[in-house]
C-alpha cells in the first residue's frame, strides 16, 4: 500500500512541479511520477538532512518534494537548453 501511495504523490508533485516549470507538455505521466519521487528524495536531503522516509505526509514534506521536484526540472533544463526557463 506504501508503494501505491509514493507513485500517487510522486505523480501530483511531478505533474505540479512540471507545471510550474512549464515542462507539462513533454513529459507523460510515467516522467511525472519519476520527477516527483526523485524530487521528493532531493528535497529531502536538502532540507531534512536526507531522512524523507521518516517524515509523515504532511504540508511541510509536500512542499519540500514539490521544491526538490523544480530544483531537479531546473537542473534538467539547465543541460539540456542551457539556460533555466
Amino acid at each position: 500500500m506504501n508503494i501505491i501511495v509514493w507513485l500517487v504523490v510522486g505523480g501530483i508533485i511531478g505533474w505540479l512541479a512540471s507545471i510550474i516549470m512549464r515542462t507539462d507538455a513533454q513529459q507523460g505521466i510515467f516522467l511525472n511520477i519519476i520527477v516527483g519521487i526523485v524530487g521528493a528524495f532531493i528535497g529531502g536531503l536538502i532540507f531534512s538532512g536526507g531522512s524523507i522516509n521518516s517524515a509523515s505526509l504532511n504540508l511541510y514534506s509536500f512542499l519540500v518534494s514539490l521544491l526538490g521536484a523544480v530544483i531537479l526540472l531546473a537542473i534538467v533544463n539547465l543541460f539540456r537548453r542551457g539556460s533555466v526557463r
